[in-house]
């Protein structure tokens, strides 16, 4: 016997939308997408755009929230980051970690990967 999991289908936003924009694009997803649930859909805006898509899925349950990086360590001077107990807030329940955008530009090798 074999169990198959749900899939996942993440959207991530990169660095484009702004609040007020990202929350008009999650209000046209859910009306697009209306009660499918044959996998778990993510939506991963930009950090700042975060709070905005969590007001705008509220109630909404075929839709999650998660975050596009976050930084290996719970909390510090690390001008910038934002740690998993931050995204965990914010109702974030999935994060992208070792993207190749990341590993491009941002140097982040196997091992930060791991550490995130």
């Amino acid at each position: 016997m074999s169990i198959l999991r749900k899939k996942i289908i993440a959207g991530n936003w990169k660095m484009n939308k702004t609040a007020t924009e990202a929350r008009q694009l999650v209000a046209d997803i859910v009306e697009e997408l209306g009660t499918f649930d044959q996998a778990d859909i993510v939506l991963c805006p930009p950090f700042t755009a975060i709070p905005a898509c969590a007001d705008a899925l509220e109630g909404v349950t075929n839709l999650i929230l998660g975050a596009q990086n976050l930084h290996q360590e719970k909390s510090g001077a690390f001008t910038g980051e934002i740690s998993g107990a931050m995204l965990r807030d914010l109702f974030c329940r999935y994060v992208i970690v070792g993207h190749s955008e990341r590993r491009q530009f941002f140097g982040e090798t196997c091992a930060i990967v791991n550490a995130k």
